[in-house]
């Protein structure tokens, strides 16, 4: 089962007959699935979608199971295939284009690679109405023929966090958009993300799982919550490990789902904080000595780096016309990459930072 990502929308946003923004979602229930309430078992496991709503969706018709209309009573049965459409929010603004320059990696007449650069928020939203990637695309896209400049995501399948630098797919058309929707749908596309994390690891390679849900005490952030817990959503991180720097350490994350915070959720859960995450508590000295040299070094790397060290470096997908297997790698951000050297430096002279200055 999925939903929005830190990274990615679990459907897009179409349009229907009466030309009004609707949210529609596909779910295939698992087989070891109790019987629960479908309103219940909605409202755990989409995103920012209230109970009401859900229950105003099935009075209206618009909750299916196996291709049958339900009531909010309904009992979800393991194995059902429920379909949802949702209304979409109602904006109050024009979406202005705006000359953003953005690095476009690729463009072809169905799709868009953007790498993003850390600091820009992906799209509009209260609190951020300008200068995000979506008022660039806007200005990209005008002119052409499938651009809808009332969509106020247009061609978004997924998303990165506003600090987190890295690779995004945009649709440029709606064939592409739906294709696109169902490969992050069926976690068929290929993800890879480098972080730098407080800690060194026992092993070499592992799995995080557990449900990640809004924090109950902080609605700005996220929580693991047990699986049996029937808190939030099913989430699964695999990481492996790149290089030791002793206090720190490089490694690779590979999302099998893309729940919001995803990776900054799982690493903090085995206490790896991502490098300078002041949502998760990685913006503090966590590790290491308490000499003073050591303590101006890291607010050094702080200073050189002031977001969490997280980038989305390689996208694989399917080309949603061709079929043809598109595969991209994007190098570090020049902040992290400085950052990770400095940490580099340290271990390879084989030196324990405050110790031996």
């Amino acid at each position: 089962m999925t939903e929005n990502t830190e990274d990615f929308f679990e459907d897009d946003d179409l349009e229907s007959k009466s030309e009004e923004k609707t949210e529609r979602y596909h779910i295939t229930v698992d087989k070891g699935q109790s019987l629960e309430r479908i309103d219940k078992f909605l409202d755990n496991r989409l995103e920012g979608v209230s109970r009401n709503k859900i229950q105003k969706a099935a009075d209206s018709g618009c909750i299916f199971v196996n291709g049958k209309t339900v009531k909010s009573n309904y009992k979800v049965h393991p194995s059902d295939e429920i379909s949802i459409m949702l209304p979409g929010e109602h904006y109050e603004f024009e979406l202005i284009p705006e000359d953003i320059p953005i690095d476009i990696v690729y463009e072809d007449d169905d799709v868009i690679v953007v790498n993003k650069k850390a600091g820009m928020v992906v799209h509009p939203a209260h609190g951020n109405f300008s200068g995000t990637l979506v008022n660039a695309l806007a200005y990209h896209l005008k002119g052409q023929n499938n651009f809808d400049p009332s969509d106020i995501r247009p061609g978004l399948v997924h998303r990165i966090d506003k600090n987190t630098s890295g690779l995004l797919v945009i649709a440029k058309n709606e064939a592409a958009k739906v294709n696109l929707a169902k490969q992050f749908f069926y976690h068929t596309v290929n993800r890879r993300y480098q972080a730098l994390v407080w800690g060194d690891f026992k092993e070499d390679f592992g799995t995080v799982e557990g449900n990640i849900g809004r924090n109950p005490r902080d609605r700005k952030s996220m929580s693991l919550f047990p699986k049996e817990s029937g808190i939030g959503k099913p989430a699964i991180t695999h990481y492996t490990v790149l290089e030791r720097f002793g206090y720190v350490s490089l490694v690779e994350c590979k999302l099998e789902t893309g729940r919001t915070h995803q990776i900054r959720v799982h690493l903090k859960s085995i206490n790896h904080p991502l490098f300078n995450d002041d949502v998760y508590g990685g913006d503090r000295l966590l590790r290491g000595t308490t000499f003073a040299k050591y303590k101006r070094f890291v607010e050094n790397c702080f200073e050189k780096l002031p977001r969490q060290a997280l980038h989305a470096k390689t996208l694989e997908f399917k080309h949603p016309k061709t079929g043809e297997i598109l595969s991209f790698d994007s190098a570090l951000p020049s902040d992290m990459q400085e950052v990770v050297e400095k940490w580099r430096a340290y271990s390879l002279a084989g030196r324990t930072i405050g110790e031996s200055e």
